[in-house]
């Protein structure tokens, strides 16, 4: 069959963590980002460079690329001039000495029982011991005095060697070495550890940076912090999808559309920097999309933008009424009105078949059933040369509930696809540049996302409405300070940063009481600290209440009263 013929597809995998970098560059309050780059980012990297015919669209988000690379110079540091490391868990795992305080000794031990249990933590026997006896410190507190420095060094070695990926596991001797030791690990075992963390995150962009010079991959990118920018445009456009939704106290989030603009441009400035060349294609934070954001997207460069089938679906219903769909109308390509961006739309279905269900099967039934579905889709569509199915989802967050990394799986599912004499595994860009016939046209956009077609995880909540009311207010007296002209040049630059951090996506996320407990504290506290330190930056005193903490249920007039206590 031509390739004309064929059943485009296209993998999008979407590599994200949000800024865990604390205030002026400080400590990292989370351990994800190189935790994420040894397990997943490689692995990815690594399946892609063993199936040479596989094709697929890796997006980044240019945040995740700061922090790589800011995690490969502080190993690097740390080795040759032995700077301290900033992130306290991989500090901890470099020593040579450990903290003697109870407190962070405590803070340790429960830093490393932070692992799927399955299949991290009882996939290797000594760490599941370790771990158990972490959990009799969790039962009595005054137990933590009999553990001593080699039991903390232990676990902390064995943490670490439970999140390498696969590649780590079967390619490089430092990591099988340390494995086959078991327990009494040295200063010395631990420095070869971090030598070895510090080169596979040292070498991921790198890796991504090759696969894209030989065409194995399109690299494209999300707006520079991770922001939601139809929110930032217009906050009323979360009504599109939710009519009766309760916003903010504010109407509007002041100066949107311009920083939006500076999202976009600063992500493609991050981009350029890392990999040498400008990006045709946008997901958009959590494929956030409005009619005013494409249209944005489409006057800053970009060829491409992809959102989720809840808001296609909820587009074409708005523009057809009560007449049904078409048939397999989640898999073709759009433009809104005269526009020239063209618009794909996740299968929602397929991608969560990869995403939660698949991890519990056998890697070829998983895979058999997958292009079964595909192989329908073929025929449904096969008079429709420019049909293609969008299966995107995060890269690095399922395969923690696959057995080995997802390892099983990815490779099968790489190689079956990429030899499919009815399906094409390509890259958005080449749909763009191998089309046939017109991109179908779409009248209308209704703003939403890719999380049920809506806003509903990032604003309408109490926590959330408070969340963004605190940087509306942040944002209205960063205005005023640069309005006054206050501040130089590099002053102006760094609030602008510091801004942008504080315009993430994920802090809105998490708040709200139907998340754990544990990681809402922790993005409150880190919510907190951002804008705590952009006012600084701003020569301004930071509202009382972000230094407030208050329990679970108390009231507290901040973030709706439900935001837990620190630990």
């Amino acid at each position: 069959m031509s390739d004309d013929r064929k059943l485009k597809v296209v993998l999008c995998w979407h590599m994200h963590q949000p800024d865990y970098r604390g205030p002026e560059q400080g400590e990292f309050q989370l351990p994800w980002v190189y935790l994420h780059a040894i397990k997943d980012y490689i692995d990815m990297a690594c399946h892609l460079e063993q199936t040479p015919d596989a094709r697929a669209v890796v997006n980044f988000a240019p945040v995740l690329l700061e922090q790589l690379e800011d995690y490969a110079l502080q190993v690097s540091n740390w080795l040759e001039n032995g700077t301290r490391i900033r992130d306290p868990l991989l500090a901890a795992l470099a020593g040579p000495g450990l903290p003697m305080d109870h407190a962070s000794r405590w803070q340790l031990v429960k830093s490393c029982q932070r692992a799927n249990e399955k299949h991290l933590v009882n996939r290797f026997r000594t760490f599941h011991r370790l771990i158990q006896i972490s959990q009799l410190v969790d039962q009595h507190d005054e137990s933590l005095m009999y553990l001593n420095d080699q039991y903390l060094a232990d676990l902390l070695v064995w943490y670490h060697l439970a999140w390498m990926g696969e590649y780590a596991r079967t390619n490089d001797i430092r990591v099988e070495t340390l494995e086959k030791k078991r327990i009494g690990f040295n200063p010395d075992d631990r420095r070869v550890l971090v030598h070895a963390i510090g080169d596979l995150v040292g070498s991921t962009i790198d890796r991504y940076r090759k696969l894209a010079e030989t065409g194995r991959v399109e690299l494209s990118v999300t707006p520079y912090a991770h922001p939601i920018v139809p929110l930032l445009l217009d906050l009323q456009s979360a009504r599109e999808a939710m009519p009766d939704v309760q916003l903010p106290n504010a109407t509007a989030y002041p100066g949107g559309e311009a920083r939006a603009r500076w999202h976009i441009r600063k992500g493609l400035e991050v981009f350029k920097r890392h990999f040498g060349f400008a990006p045709k294609g946008c997901w958009p934070s959590e494929g956030a999309v409005s009619s005013e954001t494409l249209r944005l997207l489409e006057e800053e460069g970009f060829h491409w933008a992809a959102s989720g089938q809840q808001v296609l679906h909820n587009s074409l219903t708005a523009a057809s009424g009560e007449a049904p769909l078409p048939e397999s109308w989640v898999h073709r390509p759009y433009r809104l009105d005269e526009g020239k961006l063209c618009s794909f739309f996740r299968d929602d279905g397929l991608s969560d078949l990869i995403g939660f269900t698949y991890a519990d099967w056998h890697a070829d039934d998983a895979v058999g059933n997958l292009v079964q579905h595909l192989e329908n889709i073929a025929g449904i569509t096969r008079n429709e040369p420019n049909a293609v199915v969008s299966i995107i989802m995060d890269g690095e967050n399922a395969w923690e509930y696959y057995p080995r990394n997802g390892c099983f799986f990815l490779s099968a599912l790489y190689e079956k696809l990429a030899a499919h004499p009815k399906l094409d595994l390509t890259t958005f860009s080449a749909c763009v540049e191998q089309q046939q016939i017109p991109v179908q046209s779409l009248p209308e956009l209704v703003a939403g996302s890719w999380v049920y077609g809506t806003f509903s995880t990032w604003i309408g909540d109490p926590d959330k409405n408070r969340a963004w009311d605190m940087l509306v207010e942040a944002k209205a007296k960063y205005d005023n300070v640069i309005a006054s002209d206050r501040l130089n040049e590099e002053e102006r630059e760094k609030a602008s940063i510091q801004l942008a951090r504080c315009e993430g996506s994920d802090w809105f996320w998490w708040f709200g009481d139907y998340n754990p407990g544990d990681t809402v504290s922790d993005f409150e506290r880190l919510y907190r600290l951002q804008l705590t330190y952009l006012y600084r930056l701003l020569r301004e005193t930071p509202p009382a209440y972000l230094s407030e903490i208050f329990a679970h249920g108390s009231g507290d007039p901040t973030l709706g009263g439900v935001m837990r206590q620190n630990t």
